[in-house]
């Protein structure tokens, strides 16, 4: 879906008014502000429920505006920048004077992108600016993937929803922090380790904790209501029938190698064999489950390789630190 001229521009007026409005990009729905109005900024929180000292992203139109928002770019940052932007790369650097610290949770480092979606570069490119935007739904609850997705979750919280179609990428973005020579991921995404590594000709670390505060740290997030356990993948049938007798709804995300095997289930969803389409469809899935009513979800991780690691990322944070039945 391609918005309308007029959408696009009501939207750029919303944010000129210190309004929020929600915007496609290629990852996940997001929720927008003039990234230079402190007061804007504030309300994304107030919204979302987030925490103050959680940082947010800035949304900008090009490559060409880095210089900008940051200072003091290495040249592995320009390396990635040239590489894949615009994309669902978030790039750590040091805070420029026009981003406020209601925007970095008080940090003097920003994350900065440029999505790869042609509703939001336009919405950028007519507002003028940066748009701060973390996902379009209560802090730690399942990414929104589709405008119904954040009018059902957000509701007249959001000024304007500006309706761009189903997200193609449908987990956010992989943040790196590129303030020191060697950059470092904090959060896997779109953009694999191994595109990443191709292009710098170096490994690079996932930590599962790190010294820079960003999206997607906190130790539940991306969760449904239903409770998310993770098992091996030869388990997931038993696991889910045991849990189904002991009086839960279970919900199972029933791996690709186990296609055709029976499970007694409230609701089965058959992951895709594709990492490009699980991860695409990842969020609707858990959304699915909750909509059907249940209340325990049995899955496993996939390889963590190319996007499978984005995903086995996500899936942790929606199980959060209790992990068994």
């Amino acid at each position: 879906m391609t918005a309308r001229t007029s959408d696009i521009e009501k939207a750029a007026d919303v944010l000129r008014a210190g309004g929020l409005v929600a915007l496609p990009t290629e990852t996940v729905y997001g929720l927008g502000a003039n990234a230079e109005d402190p007061a804007a900024v504030s309300r994304i929180f107030q919204v979302k429920g987030r925490p103050p000292s959680h940082p947010l992203i800035v949304h900008i139109s090009g490559a060409e505006h880095l210089d900008d928002w940051v200072q003091d770019v290495p040249a592995t940052a320009r390396l990635l920048v040239e590489h894949f932007w615009p994309g669902p790369l978030t790039l750590v650097l040091r805070r420029g004077r026009r981003v406020p610290l209601e925007a970095t949770g008080g940090l003097e480092t920003v994350a900065v992108r440029v999505p790869d979606h042609p509703v939001a570069l336009a919405l950028l490119s007519a507002f003028g600016g940066g748009v701060t935007a973390p996902s379009a739904n209560r802090f730690g609850s399942v990414s929104p993937t589709t405008a119904d997705d954040v009018r059902a979750e957000l509701g007249d919280a959001v000024d304007f929803v500006l309706d761009g179609g189903p997200c193609e990428v449908g987990v956010e973005s992989t943040i790196v922090d590129a303030t020191g020579e060697i950059p470092t991921i904090l959060r896997p995404g779109g953009v694999t380790r191994e595109d990443l590594e191709a292009v710098l000709g170096c490994p690079l670390a996932v930590p599962e904790t790190s010294r820079v505060r960003v999206p997607g740290q906190h130790p539940s997030h991306y969760a449904p209501r239903a409770r998310v356990v993770l098992v091996e993948p030869e388990d997931v049938v038993a696991e889910a029938e045991m849990a189904q007798e002991l009086g839960h709804q279970v919900g199972v995300f029933l791996p690709a190698s186990l296609a055709d095997a029976p499970v007694k289930a409230h609701a089965v969803v058959a992951v895709p064999g594709s990492m490009a389409a699980y991860a695409r469809g990842l969020y609707g899935f858990l959304r699915e489950l909750d909509q059907r009513g249940c209340d325990l979800i049995i899955a496993s991780l996939p390889a963590e390789e190319g996007l499978g690691l984005a995903i086995a990322n996500r899936l942790r944070r929606a199980a959060g630190p209790r992990t068994t039945v």
